[in-house]
């Protein structure tokens, strides 16, 4: 069985479910030692971990960290390093999405926001510079609503959280990329997950799938591959760039 990526530490960041199951699962099925990372639901992170384990050739270790507090992302990262011995691949998909409208915000949503989806994904990044070695990789998470003129008025903060991970993907490219470390960005479309269904109608999302040339949303089977892709040497001329992964949605 082919394992490009056989030796190499991956940090998941809120992979217990949804697209960071997803993404985790398949970088250990290149054969990738995976840190699921979860912070309530360590019953779902230990059947990716016991999943991933019982079918190799990759392994998988579960640590509960919450990444929406600074220190906790920080030490997510060094606990990463100490118990796997390095790190490798870093993947920043925990985001948190609330949905409202400019004259509904608040400003404590705006800080959790920008906290969560901003903050402490880039001095995640920075406390994982450190570790890597050439070849490293780092992969931002944002959403192909930042490029489709439909998005809908109560996506404001989501979005705008998402606008700055593509600018930091772009900007560190150019500094961590001197170091032979690549820094890109996926942005899929509407993905079928907990996070996407949470407070939708069935009609809605039918109209999000309606958008889509295939009549549906994605999976976050889909996402895994493309993941993958960036963190194999395959993918060493891929440089701040964000991959619109959504089926056509934005064309």
């Amino acid at each position: 069985m082919s394992a490009p990526l056989l030796n190499k530490v991956a940090l998941v960041t809120g992979s217990s479910r949804g697209i960071g199951a997803a993404v985790a699962r398949h970088l250990a099925s290149e054969g990738a030692t995976v840190v699921v990372n979860y912070v309530n639901s360590a019953k779902a992170a230990e059947e990716v971990t016991n999943d991933i384990n019982a079918k190799g050739p990759g392994k998988a270790v579960a640590i509960k960290a919450d990444v929406s507090v600074l220190k906790e992302g920080e030490r997510l990262v060094e606990e990463t390093v100490k118990q796997l011995g390095g790190l490798d691949v870093l993947v920043l998909n925990a985001a948190v999405m609330d949905l409202a409208t400019l004259d509904k915000v608040t400003e404590e949503q705006y800080q959790r926001h920008f906290d969560v989806n901003v903050k402490v994904p880039l001095f995640m990044a920075k406390a994982a510079a450190p570790h890597m070695k050439s070849g490293g990789r780092i992969v931002f998470f944002s959403t192909s609503l930042t490029m489709n003129t439909n998005v809908p008025s109560n996506y404001l903060l989501y979005v705008s959280t998402k606008g700055a991970i593509q600018q930091f993907t772009r900007v560190l490219a150019k500094d961590l990329g001197a170091k032979g470390i690549t820094v890109n960005c996926v942005a899929p479309g509407p993905t079928d997950t907990e996070l996407f269904r949470e407070g939708k109608p069935e009609a809605l999302i039918q109209q999000f799938a309606s958008m889509h040339p295939m009549k549906r949303i994605g999976t976050p089977e889909e996402i895994g591959p493309v993941v993958s892709f960036l963190a194999k040497e395959e993918s060493s001329w891929v440089n701040g760039q964000t991959l619109f992964v959504n089926g056509g949605f934005n064309v």
